[in-house]
């Protein structure tokens, strides 16, 4: 499975940007897909997941801003994200899922076989 993180880029705080990752090399309706982000000189985070099925789960600090969804057609998984805040600043990177079975710890990275690179955004006071 290969991903492709785009979208992201230099915003003001409280703007918004749609980020998006294309999957290619498997059926994209079997995978379950997670955002994660990595801020400068902190450890990798998770942010939001979306299951096969279109379960979805959030990190409670954004779960109010950051709505993630999936269009199988477009082999794609987008991570919307609102009302942005300095903090929020980091490189944001998708993940899928193969495993057979349900998704039942969205937020652990060990969940997830596949990683893309990923996008930049950064939010500016």
């Amino acid at each position: 499975v290969q991903l492709q993180a785009s979208g992201g880029g230099l915003v003001q705080a409280g703007g918004s940007l749609r980020l998006s990752c294309a999957a290619s090399g498997r059926a994209f309706r079997t995978l379950d897909m997670g955002w994660f982000r990595q801020a400068p000189g902190k450890e990798r985070a998770y942010v939001a997941a979306i299951s096969r099925y279109g379960s979805t789960y959030y990190e409670d600090s954004v779960k109010e801003r950051f709505t993630i969804s999936r269009d199988n057609a477009k082999n794609t998984v987008y991570l919307q994200v609102n009302n942005l805040k300095p903090e929020d600043t980091a490189v944001y990177s998708c993940a899928a899922r193969t495993a057979y079975g349900l998704l039942s710890q969205p937020s652990q990275p060990s969940e997830y076989d596949y990683w893309g690179r990923g996008t930049l955004v950064t939010v500016s006071s």
